[in-house]
């Protein structure tokens, strides 16, 4: 009886790995694939401003539609390849790759677009055992998966943003796309 019962004990103990691994696999694939839509969606929200109302603010403190467009590229960027993949940041002050600098609009959607595949990829690849790894986010202990959904809610923030732009220009948005 106690063969049986240690025979099913290490039958069981021995399943955690692989379920968690399964887990954080969905995890990956679910977030992939919301990643994804909002690419999309992205994509066609900033193709329905028109090039002449790039530069609207919605108040003076607020960034301009090209720079939330460009914001949402920069802090992609920022939470995949710096802070989940350790490489140093992008110096604000002299790298342009990111930011609005004389491009026009379609170079600002092909940079938003090229951004985003190189997130894509890079969480494609990520090692799945580092998900738990914390880091210090702005004061806060966070794990890397948490810096994963948190990249997911800034994106939303500022494009968010971009649609009441729209709107205040008397701009109809894209139909809502579910599960970004």
């Amino acid at each position: 009886m106690k063969r049986i019962f240690l025979l099913a004990l290490i039958l069981v103990i021995s399943s955690f790995p692989s379920h968690l691994f399964a887990q954080e696999s969905n995890f990956i694939n679910e977030y992939l694939e919301r990643l994804e839509n909002s690419r999309k969606y992205l994509i066609l929200v900033a193709e329905t401003m028109p090039e002449n109302k790039y530069e609207f603010k919605a108040t003076p403190e607020s960034l301009s539609f090209a720079e939330n467009l460009m914001h949402i590229g920069w802090a992609m960027d920022w939470h995949s390849q710096t802070l989940m993949g350790g490489r140093e940041a992008r110096d604000w002050n002299t790298d342009t790759e990111l930011k609005t600098d004389n491009k026009s609009k379609e170079e600002m959607i092909k940079t938003i677009d090229r951004t985003f595949k190189i997130t894509i990829e890079f969480i494609k690849n990520y090692n799945i055992d580092n998900l738990e790894d914390r880091l210090d986010y702005f004061g806060s202990d966070r794990t890397k998966r948490q810096v994963l959904l948190l990249l997911a809610d800034h994106i939303t923030h500022h494009r968010g943003q971009m649609l009441v732009s729209l709107r205040l220009n008397g701009l109809q948005p894209p139909r809502y796309v579910l599960y970004q």
